[in-house]
């Protein structure tokens, strides 16, 4: 079978790639240049640790290794007209976006999808920690949490379509990040000890404040910081600076009996700050829109477990659809934004943040999600 594999020059999809050629299917390792490297002689720009110049070296390393063929690929233009000014556009809007979901589905798997028929492969794998399975009852196939817990990522992955999902392989999504690194050891891939990369990727010095401010200036510029009677407590240099339960960075003193003060909202409109205790971060109830349901699109109220960020703790909670004439069917997403649902958790949740996505889960399979309003 021949499979398309994403190298970013990681270790996760080094491993996919070899595991893979291991196997005896014929691989081809396709990497993405993602944005201009030619601001400095190393080719980093001083860019997130992920997808730099040096990063690309190391996926042409590892595909030297294993004896597969690797190219790269140019989306300069796609991620900058796709994933970038979403990214821009959600923190002006006073949200707090979450450019990698988009890019898996939007860029990822949508382009090297057609990027592979072309080359003569169905089939896309990545070093996601994640599973893909064949429901036989009803045809449709399913994402499932990686086996290891610490370093799942299904959540990111949830809203890929059917279409998408058919030609998806993960092939590290069955095994534990120690005995992914053992195998690249034992296998003397180059990569085998590299550091795993946290950071946005396109982010110069991991800024964020000043990526947005250079691409939108128009929309940021100085407001106040309120508590929630209103009352001003200070002065802030752009809503893009903050996010909801945000508690570092505010400039301000306590509250008067000594605790904390958290971002509780951000209102764009009147370039204001909401800061209270942490107590008022709670909350039980949140609507999404963008809404994508891997399994089928429940008839009736659904009992889940809500993730709301990645490294939050799934908890209880009961989903519903709204409009569920307008929402998606068939192919599993559906792109308008009218696409919605409703999550009541059993118990209250810390900081649930516009901009981010909430994924359903029923146990380790991933029912769908969506991004919260």
């Amino acid at each position: 079978m021949r499979i398309v594999v994403a190298m970013s020059g990681g270790v996760d999809s080094s491993v996919a790639a070899a595991l893979l050629a291991e196997q005896g299917h014929d691989v081809i390792g396709l990497s993405m240049q993602l944005y201009d490297m030619s601001g400095s002689p190393s080719g980093d720009r001083s860019f997130g640790s992920c997808c730099s110049l040096n990063d690309l070296h190391d996926a042409r390393r590892v595909a030297r290794a294993i004896n597969i063929p690797h190219y790269v690929l140019n989306f300069e233009r796609q991620f900058d007209e796709q994933v970038v000014p979403n990214f821009v556009r959600e923190y002006t809007a006073g949200r707090t976006p979450l450019p990698c979901a988009h890019c898996n589905s939007d860029l990822k798997f949508a382009t090297l999808v057609e990027r592979a028929r072309g080359l003569g492969s169905d089939a896309v794998a990545t070093g996601h920690y994640a599973r893909v399975e064949r429901d036989p009852s009803s045809g449709r196939y399913l994402l499932k949490r990686g086996v290891d817990g610490s370093k799942d990522q299904a959540y990111f992955l949830f809203s890929l379509t059917q279409d998408q999902l058919a030609g998806a392989i993960f092939p590290v999504g069955d095994r534990p990040k120690e005995a992914v690194r053992a195998y690249a050891r034992a296998h003397q891939l180059p990569v085998a000890d590299k550091p795993d990369s946290q950071e946005i990727c396109f982010i110069p010095d991991h800024d964020y404040a000043s990526f947005v401010r250079e691409r939108a200036p128009e929309a940021v510029g100085v407001g106040v910081i309120v508590d929630a009677r209103g009352r001003v407590l200070g002065q802030h240099a752009g809503i893009h600076r903050f996010t909801v339960g945000q508690r570092k960075g505010l400039g301000l003193s306590c509250s008067p009996d000594g605790s904390p003060q958290y971002v509780l909202a951000v209102k764009p409109t009147d370039r204001q700050v909401v800061v209270g205790p942490k107590a008022a971060l709670e909350r039980t109830t949140l609507t999404a829109s963008g809404v994508n349901w891997i399994k089928r699109e429940p008839s009736g109220p659904l009992r889940v477990t809500g993730q709301i960020r990645h490294r939050h703790q799934a908890a209880p909670a009961t989903v519903r659809v709204l409009d569920p004439s307008r929402s998606s069917t068939g192919s599993g997403r559906c792109e308008r934004p009218e696409a919605r649902a409703e999550v009541v958790f059993d118990a209250p949740q810390i900081a649930i943040t516009p901009g981010q996505a909430v994924v359903f889960y029923d146990g380790d399979v991933v029912v769908g999600g969506g991004w919260i309003d």
